[in-house]
């Protein structure tokens, strides 16, 4: 199979041409600079230069696919609102072109709602329950309503692995500028994660299974952020102190909500359905031995 696959010099999205490459799949990688193609070259991946903002290049880049994985996401939170429409756009442009070929397309649990079991078939909120984010699926369930043949992979606040860039590098750097690793409240809200090699893979699976359905990627039905941020404590050697929500708020700035998201995810049907079953080190042991060298 040809796959083409957007951000695929991202820090999931390298990892799962990797993954299909080393399962026998051609792949095609977008990326927008030069330096970081040389390494798609070397995994063995054709180049496409473009931007997923540039619907032409998109096009184009999944002409002579068999199948699609939208990894793509840009994560500067100072314009985040427009990040998700252009992530909303970009799916549309491609899911218009698709013509009956798979794509399997990158979500979070954080989307949806937070303190009640969620499960494969829990619909994307609508209306005044939809976040930002809500709208790459809304676009996915859109296209399918079409026909279109599209899978949706929901990531956890973590996707972990040394190099990690994501949520919990951050943590530690606002613990090691605070003085102090804190939790709000008990700390029992649960925090989703998946190791990145696990999630390639279940990006693999997914793709050659070809069919329309979201999948949950978590290692764990959740771990309490307190025991994340006991971790950070005991890596950096700072203090642990629960917060009440309003000191949170302030000490976690932007990041508060999610700080205090509370995943209680499923993922049995995907297990089930692709035979799927995390493999990799944990998030807590994986803090431990590359987080806080």
């Amino acid at each position: 199979m040809h796959v083409f696959v957007t951000g695929a010099t991202g820090f999931v999205g390298l990892a799962t041409v990797c993954e299909l490459i080393a399962a026998g799949h051609q792949v095609t990688g977008m990326a927008r600079d030069t330096a970081k193609a040389d390494g798609l070259s070397k995994a063995g991946a054709f180049v496409h230069m473009g931007d997923v903002e540039d619907h032409h290049s998109l096009r184009a880049g999944l002409a002579k696919a068999d199948a699609v994985i939208h990894t793509a996401f840009n994560h500067d939170f100072s314009k985040f609102l427009q990040n998700c429409e252009n992530d909303r756009q970009a799916i549309l442009a491609m899911g218009e072109a698709l013509e009956g070929r798979p794509m399997v397309v990158t979500s979070g649990l954080g989307v949806l709602p937070s303190g009640v079991e969620i499960n494969e078939e829990t619909p994307a909120p609508r209306g005044n329950d939809a976040g930002p984010r809500a709208a790459s699926e809304l676009a996915c369930e859109a296209l399918m309503e079409k026909g279109a043949n599209i899978s949706v992979m929901r990531l956890p606040a973590s996707v972990h692995d040394a190099g990690d860039g994501g949520f919990v590098p951050l943590l530690i750097r606002i613990a090691r500028d605070k003085g102090v690793a804190a939790y709000a409240g008990e700390g029992t809200n649960l925090w989703a994660a998946v190791h990145r090699r696990d999630a390639a893979r279940a990006f693999r699976l997914a793709v050659e299974r070809g069919e329309p359905r979201r999948y949950h990627l978590a290692e764990d039905p959740g771990i309490a952020f307190r025991a994340i941020t006991e971790t950070i404590g005991k890596g950096l050697g700072l203090p642990v102190q629960s917060l009440s929500h309003e000191d949170a708020a302030a000490h976690f700035g932007w990041f508060a909500h999610f700080a205090e998201l509370d995943i209680r995810a499923t993922n049995e049907q995907t297990k089930a359905l692709l035979g799927w079953k995390p493999d990799e080190i944990g998030l807590l042991a994986d803090m431990e031995a590359h987080y806080f060298g």
